[in-house]
């Protein structure tokens, strides 16, 4: 059985029983504090991609792994339809006790129904894991959206962290590419396996979206490396 490590701190937050964060890691980063408040975020709190996404949003919208459901909820107070989705059942427990009306515990490769947006917000392209995988979930992104759908992602270029004190890169790239981690998270003493994260470049995001069929544009820049990306059906020519 896979331990829901994020499922639970979620679900300790939500019934009152906050006492400590959740703490991270990755192959390349020291060990950091994810405040559980964070992720039960309002609309006021969100960063600027995350809120230039919601007010992008049309349609049905799929939310996918919609951790505590502020993206969600925030839509559905709005009036949209929305499906939130998450592979944490704990997560999705505590989306139904915050109200979302429609949630679903399973992977985004499960999903079969269509939609006019799907979101996919918190470095979005994390849930690739790992390059080689892009073209089958852009694939299976294309098959679930309606004519003139679009799917709003959003990553990070995390090139800056292989940087030196005197300016230079320790890359190497005879390696794998510099956006696969492994991520690590840890609560109240309990350990997580780790998991396969993808960070990604702009420009590969747009590549592999052109090799798949899909248009693929910067909405924004984020403050601190990070980007909003739009992607959407190429138009058949008559």
């Amino acid at each position: 059985m896979i331990r829901d490590i994020f499922g639970k701190a979620l679900i300790d937050y939500q019934n009152d029983n906050y006492s400590e964060d959740i703490i991270t890691w990755t192959s390349i980063s020291e060990k950091d504090m994810l405040p559980l408040p964070y992720l039960f975020r309002d609309y006021s709190e969100m960063p600027q991609i995350e809120k230039k996404a919601l007010q992008l949003c049309k349609g049905n919208v799929l939310d996918v792994g919609c951790g505590a459901g502020s993206h969600s909820l925030y839509l559905q107070k709005k009036g949209f339809n929305v499906k939130a989705i998450d592979n944490s059942k704990g997560a999705i427990k505590v989306c139904k006790q915050r109200g979302i009306t429609n949630t679903e515990y399973k992977a985004l490769l499960e999903e079969k129904e269509a939609f006019d947006t799907i979101l996919l917000l918190m470095n979005g392209t994390g849930i690739f894991q790992k390059l080689e995988n892009i073209t089958t979930y852009l694939n299976h992104l294309k098959s679930l959206l309606k004519p003139n759908g679009q799917i709003l992602i959003d990553s990070s270029d995390i090139q800056y962290m292989y940087g030196d004190e005197d300016g230079g890169m320790w890359l190497d790239l005879n390696n794998h590419y510099y956006g696969e981690l492994d991520y690590y998270l840890s609560y109240k003493g309990e350990e997580g396996l780790p998991m396969k994260w993808l960070y990604l470049d702009f420009d590969t995001l747009k590549t592999a979206c052109q090799t798949v069929g899909l248009n693929c544009e910067k909405v924004m820049d984020g403050e601190h490396f990070d980007y909003l990306a739009k992607l959407s059906l190429n138009k058949t020519k008559s």
